[in-house]
């Protein structure tokens, strides 16, 4: 088996490799906790000459159960699979979470997809993933069956970061109040977003900034103001300044991402980059003037590349899908 493969409902079963170990979770984010559940398969695999595979679901149980609440989530379906695949893990399984899913006990879950499906020699789970139909199923109870099922179940312990432990609500209250450290450190590198250049007012040109701009999805909660971030593009990573907001000293408008790239002329739009937060500047804000609105874009971007100078090159572990 070559790439990163990935094993959907509808993949034959000739197609699945069976006796895999998997790491089963959300992973939204792919966080240092998820790393470290992720971690415990990749040995288990590797002391069993295994395949090492991610078990997840899509879209997110808490999108099916509440979907008119909005729900920020750190990656989409495209980026955890990346992230994953940048772990050196064999290959993802996503399970779509429906009305059938959602009503599967825990014990059907375990023998009909992991064991008869999937044929799993291990499974390697954090300590608070809970699953099947009323959350019934736990981490206690696939170690309590493992003996009579014939295979390995590892529980990762939580990982604190000050005196909580790490998770994805952690991680998204950081990008909500803009505490971007945070954030990384939690996730273990920066936090991303990956979108297709648009057109936008060109406001930004006649400012001496031109900038790349990006419609978010409108359940993504980061706090509108101003960040140095690096952009990758086509294997290479260039160095910016954006601003998400509204820009309130001209329109207020919808929320949008407008990155300046220092030192790069090249024609983006309809381009798919990766943006990456590395330091949130300040918070966005009203200026009287165009004229004072630069004069504070130039702060902001002299602030930027000494951020983006201080951390030495930081960008997700992206791997290639497939």
């Amino acid at each position: 088996m070559t790439g990163f493969a990935v094993i959907r409902d509808t993949t034959p079963a000739s197609a699945i490799p069976k006796g895999a170990v998997v790491a089963m979770g959300n992973f939204d984010g792919v966080h240092l906790g998820h790393r470290a559940v992720i971690a415990a398969c990749k040995e288990m695999a590797r002391i069993r000459r295994a395949p090492a595979f991610a078990v997840t679901f899509e879209p997110h149980p808490r999108s099916f159960f509440s979907p008119n609440t909005p729900q920020f989530r750190l990656t989409d379906e495209a980026g955890k699979l990346r992230l994953l695949a940048g772990t050196g893990l064999d290959g993802a399984v996503i399970l779509t979470f429906d009305a059938a899913r959602a009503a599967t006990t825990a014990h059907d879950f375990i023998r009909q997809e992991l064991i008869e499906r999937l044929g799993v020699q291990g499974i390697a789970i954090g300590y608070d993933f809970h699953f099947g139909k009323g959350r019934g199923g736990s981490p206690s109870m696939l170690v309590g069956e493992a003996p009579a099922l014939g295979i390995e179940v590892d529980v990762q312990p939580h990982i604190d970061f000050g005196d909580h432990p790490v998770s994805s609500s952690a991680i998204r209250a950081a990008l909500t109040a803009g505490h971007i450290a945070a954030a990384t450190e939690m996730l273990g590198g920066p936090w991303f977003i990956t979108g297709e250049v648009i057109h936008g007012e060109k406001r930004g040109r006649e400012l001496g900034y031109p900038t790349a701009n990006f419609r978010l999805h409108q359940t993504c909660g980061l706090k509108h103001g101003i960040y140095a971030v690096r952009v990758g593009r086509a294997g290479k990573h260039f160095d910016g300044v954006a601003n998400f907001g509204r820009r309130p000293t001209f329109d207020n408008g919808a929320p949008l991402l407008e990155v300046f790239l220092f030192d790069f002329k090249a024609d983006l739009y309809g381009e798919k980059l990766d943006v990456a937060f590395i330091a949130h500047i300040r918070d966005e804000e009203k200026f009287e003037s165009a004229e004072a609105l630069v004069r504070q874009m130039d702060d902001d971007s002299a602030r930027a590349r000494a951020a983006l100078a201080a951390d030495h090159g930081a960008f997700p572990v992206l791997g290639k899908v497939g």
